[in-house]
């Protein structure tokens, strides 16, 4: 009988826990997921949660999005703005775009992957499409004469 107790509190704290760290996990950015639809992020202020703001509709693809969010970015530096970086979301994945190129992520904080590159003019490119120019020819050292 005792065991049964102790199973029977072990299971109960353990479920106990698993709801705690569920809702810890809740509490996590999710970006939005409207089929076409490009957002800008604007984090909140003082622990409040972002706001996700529409900046285009009828996106085909995370590329298009990616472009009309770099529009706004070169926008606002254009009228005297100092931010480099744009956060922004399509289809629930995050877009993360600063003078380098262009990142995605499932989440907010985790890994990003390399999507699009700035070409010499700085214009954005899926990696590979542009030329670049050929790595200078390596001659190997002169062998030193045996002693």
């Amino acid at each position: 009988m005792r065991s049964f107790i102790r199973i029977a509190a072990v299971a109960g704290l353990s479920a106990g826990l698993g709801v705690l760290g569920l809702s810890a996990c809740s509490k996590a950015v999710k970006a939005p997921f409207d089929a076409g639809v490009c957002f800008a992020m604007e984090p909140g202020k003082d622990g409040a949660p972002p706001t996700f703001n529409k900046v285009a509709e009828d996106q085909p693809q995370i590329e298009f999005c990616a472009a009309r969010l770099e529009e706004m970015r070169v926008r606002f530096l254009s009228l005297g703005g100092s931010r480099q970086e744009i956060i922004g979301s399509y289809q629930g994945r995050f877009l993360f775009i600063d003078s380098r190129g262009v990142w995605s992520s499932q989440t907010l904080e985790g890994s990003r992957f390399f999507m699009l590159a700035r070409t010499g003019d700085g214009r954005l490119a899926v990696p590979g499409a542009f030329e670049q120019p050929a790595p200078a020819p390596v001659t190997p050292p002169e062998a030193a004469p045996a002693s």
